[in-house]
């Protein structure tokens, strides 16, 4: 989906064309219709690549929506503002010295980086001042960006790569992180790419829990299958698994797991036991396991990233909340301190604020221009 605004000219590959206003249950979009003999002529070879941004109706007509995604950028305002518009403040025509290092140092750890990715920035910058004979602080920016950008990259994998009937993701993560929230958004992501998704209610534990799922399903459109309160989470994911591939009715089962505490290693372990039934009746299942980290826990969160990686093989991060903390530099630690790569962030409240993960869009939002915002 682009991000535009009403009246904006968007630039596709069927040419210049100018958004209407729309509006459906209560929300708005942004919205252009063509005629299917439009679309054959504007688009040729390209409408495949441009699939994910088209939708036809029954009667031949092709729409065309935009809707208002909140960025990345945008999320980190509040570090931006805050912490990293002090470290920006420090980039100025000074020259470096060892005060320098140490208020550069003392905010990174404030910004939550963490300690050890901390000292590995600061003392690969400080290789590099001396390599290139750098004098001024203002130079070192530049390089600080690079280096993040490079951590960053070096841990990233693509989300669900290949191309499979029916992909399956578990989401894990302690309550309270926004994993219930982030799964719906999920299910949006992927419906408005034309998947057919199915939500598995395998937090059987709090009736709650599958009340608010059902919630989120609602808002998604998408199905949600629950067996009640106090059921087997590992017969919820077997009858999701058969209702999508066995009866070809959705082409992505998402799971939902109870909010546990890394701490409590029988639900931890019970968690094991639902990625087996996953394996055992889809190859290679579950394809993507996503943690839920909420980016205002700070350490507490990098601890749950390394109990859950040690027990059930996280393949990827969805960092929530980003947008409502002023230390925003946790992504450089998870990506760093245990190679588990971000894959999404919840950038708002709205079900389409989830952001795919792009190092440098992140890396970029951090920072201030020369101490202002852009």
């Amino acid at each position: 989906m682009l991000d535009c605004t009403l009246g904006d000219r968007v630039s596709l590959p069927c040419g210049h064309l100018k958004p209407t206003l729309r509006r459906s249950a209560g929300s708005v979009a942004f919205a252009i219709t063509l005629s299917t003999a439009q679309v054959e002529e504007r688009f040729g070879g390209a409408r495949a690549r441009c699939y994910n941004l088209l939708r036809f109706d029954e009667g031949g007509t092709l729409t065309v929506i935009f809707e208002r995604v909140k960025g990345i950028r945008e999320s980190l305002t509040k570090t931006r503002e805050s912490v990293f518009g002090q470290i920006t403040g420090l980039f100025g025509p000074t020259e470096i010295n060892d005060d320098f290092w140490e208020e550069l140092e003392m905010l990174l750890i404030k910004a939550d980086v963490g300690v050890k990715t901390t000292i590995e920035l600061v003392e690969w910058l400080q290789t590099e001042v001396d390599r290139r004979g750098l004098r001024r602080a203002e130079q070192v920016e530049g390089l600080l960006k690079q280096r993040m950008i490079e951590m960053l990259e070096a841990a990233e994998t693509p989300y669900l790569p290949g191309t499979r009937l029916l992909n399956v993701v578990l989401v894990v993560g302690v309550n309270g992180s926004g994993k219930t929230t982030s799964i719906g958004k999920l299910a949006y992501y992927h419906k408005k790419r034309g998947d057919r998704v199915v939500l598995a209610a395998a937090d059987t534990f709090r009736a709650a829990a599958i009340d608010q799922l059902k919630i989120w399903g609602e808002r998604a459109e998408v199905a949600v299958l629950d067996q009640g309160p106090g059921s087997d989470p590992g017969a919820v994911v077997f009858d999701a698994i058969q209702t999508a591939f066995g009866r070809r009715e959705a082409s992505v089962v998402i799971v939902d797991t109870a909010g546990r505490l890394q701490t409590q290693y029988n639900l931890m372990q019970e968690l094991a036991k639902i990625r087996g039934v996953a394996q055992k009746h889809v190859h290679k299942a579950p394809h993507e396991t996503l943690l839920v980290l909420d980016a205002t826990n700070g350490h507490n969160a990098l601890s749950q990233a390394r109990h859950f990686k040690e027990t059930v093989d996280v393949s990827g991060v969805i960092l929530t909340k980003l947008d409502g903390t002023a230390r925003g530099g946790m992504a450089l630690a998870i990506a760093n301190e245990y190679k588990l790569p971000i894959k999404f962030v919840g950038t708002g409240e709205k079900i389409q604020d989830l952001a795919e993960f792009n190092a440098r869009d992140y890396v970029e939002g951090l920072f201030a221009s020369n101490g202002r915002e852009d």
